[in-house]
């Protein structure tokens, strides 16, 4: 029985969200579903991340034990001949048995993606936030740098766990042009719940003059947003930004692990 990381990519469009649910589609339901049809016998796989209903991804990692006679690329390939057409894994490796693809990470990467057209593409609606009139890419430029260091992210997300620090590291916060898209690159050690979707939130309403610009650095520098704070005892929620970007917009992009997470592991191809 050995350990294996994969890395997976997958349209979000028809799942509810990446975590396995009773009677609904699920990322996790169809590739359990998928090992199980190549003898695995597990009860649940693990995940990096669990993505939102709608969400995407190119970079979810996920670990699982099975008892594989073969190399990893011929787990790769049998592992795809049994996932649906909007799943497929790009890259299988075996790793140490002690590896867990979420507490392990060192970063995470998502990317959020836009796009500024006078009318919705129904082409491009799926994968993107369609935003009008059309925002400057120098403002969001400009609103995305102070993100980036260690900020109490309270106001645009919660913690896994009732009661946890919300201050995170931010590694990366920018903004670039791969048309038809703006595409909003975020890199931290980890994430709050929704905090992605609340900082592009933000960032578009201030880009189209809707909100001061002075309001996001305030909410980084008390932790809640300025305009939604209350007294003392207040629901945790109530500190929170209000307003989501779609789901569809956003992308988990990359994992990354310390070298020392793994070790040598001879493959049996």
């Amino acid at each position: 029985m050995e350990r294996y990381q994969v890395i997976l990519a997958y349209d979000g469009s028809h799942f509810k969200g990446f975590q396995r649910q009773a009677k609904v589609r699920s990322v996790q339901s169809v590739v359990e579903d998928a090992l199980r049809k190549i003898d695995w016998q597990g009860k649940s796989i693990l995940a990096a991340g669990r993505t939102d209903t709608g969400a995407h991804a190119t970079g979810q990692v996920i670990a699982f034990e099975l008892d594989w006679k073969h190399g990893s690329q011929d787990l790769l390939t049998a592992l795809n001949s049994h996932l649906p057409s909007d799943v497929v894994a790009r890259e299988v490796k075996q790793v140490c048995p002690s590896f867990h693809p979420r507490y392990d990470a060192s970063w995470r990467k998502y990317l959020y993606q836009i796009y500024c057209q006078p009318v919705r593409n129904p082409l491009l609606e799926p994968y993107a936030w369609h935003v009008w009139p059309e925002v400057d890419i120098t403002i969001l430029h400009e609103v995305a740098c102070p993100l980036i260091g260690s900020h109490d992210f309270g106001a645009f997300g919660t913690p896994p766990r009732t009661g946890g620090n919300t201050v995170r590291l931010v590694l990366q916060a920018n903004w670039k042009q791969e048309a038809p898209y703006l595409v909003f690159e975020f890199a931290a050690q980890a994430f709050l719940y929704h905090m992605v979707r609340r900082v592009v939130f933000m960032q578009v309403m201030i880009a189209e003059g809707k909100l001061p610009v002075e309001e996001l650095q305030q909410a980084l520098n008390t932790g809640a947003d300025i305009s939604t704070r209350g007294e003392q005892g207040q629901n945790p929620s109530d500190r929170l930004v209000h307003g989501l970007a779609p789901a569809r917009g956003l992308i988990l992009a990359e994992v990354c692990y310390p070298p020392e997470t793994f070790r040598l592991v001879e493959d049996k191809g």
